[in-house]
């Protein structure tokens, strides 16, 4: 079964996955419930299960109304005080089964401290940490604890598919092309990416060997990006953690 990304507010996705059997279907951080209310009913599926990677409310937010709709819903969320209404509570290393899929749980703090994703049938639900071709602000990590949980992820099977939470490709583009310009992959990833966002088409999901071979933010070891980084920052000998540092903060100021 494919996962299809449900378009909610300017640009995030919740992503529904089809159960193995039956009518049932996974949701991932309905942060809205009206765009899944009207997909369920135009669709005649309804929901098994929920899962959550971290506490954001364009995340959580419509898990309530959600489990008006179905009160038997189970939510399955990260041990974290600000989703407070979990049906289960899971963490690095544990194993969810529903709706006839398995998923491994892993650990990825830096954009919140408590985040986690979801891997597994060769899907990889990774919320704010990983996005095509960019990374999530750290809001409440630290570079280290970031750049740790990036390359957890980019040691995955490169034919794993990253279903993240925004449609934030094509502005990720410009940022990465001005860091690796003359990065071949990454060049035909950003014409494929304008050919999709101007038939108003996802950009994703995107095979991780994709975003190992385009994304800056997995190539912090590359010679091309640290020349980059050097060059922003004026600093030529930073160590691999401040060289992430500096890239996200350029990232953080970047106007295309």
């Amino acid at each position: 079964m494919a996962p299809v990304p449900i378009p909610a507010f300017a640009d995030n996705y919740i992503w529904r996955l089809p159960a193995q059997a039956g009518r049932g279907t996974l949701l991932v951080d309905p942060g809205d419930a009206a765009p899944v209310l009207a997909a369920a009913d135009a669709g005649g599926w309804e929901p098994d299960a929920v899962l959550l990677t971290h506490h954001h409310d364009d995340h959580i937010g419509g898990v309530a109304a959600l489990r008006e709709r179905w009160p038997g819903l189970e939510v399955i969320a990260p041990d974290e005080p600000r989703i407070p209404f979990a049906t289960r509570r899971v963490g690095d290393g544990d194993r969810v089964e529903v709706a006839g899929h398995g998923f491994d749980v892993l650990a990825v703090p830096g954009h919140t401290v408590s985040h986690i994703a979801f891997h597994g049938h060769g899907l990889l639900f990774c919320g704010d940490t990983l996005f095509s071709l960019g990374c999530g602000r750290l809001f409440e990590g630290t570079p280290a604890r970031m750049l740790a949980s990036l390359d957890r992820l980019a040691a995955l099977p490169g034919h794993t598919l990253v279903c993240c939470g925004h449609e934030y490709t094509q502005s990720n583009a410009a940022f990465a092309r001005t860091v690796d310009p003359d990065n071949p992959a990454l060049v035909r990833r950003s014409e494929e990416v304008a050919t999709l966002r101007d038939s108003s088409r996802p950009t994703l999901p995107v095979t991780l060997a994709d975003e190992r071979a385009c994304n800056p933010f997995l190539r912090v070891d590359a010679p091309a990006v640290r020349a980059s980084i050097a060059a922003w920052s004026g600093e030529d000998a930073l160590a691999r953690v401040d060289a992430f540092a500096a890239l996200r903060r350029w990232k953080d100021g970047f106007r295309a």
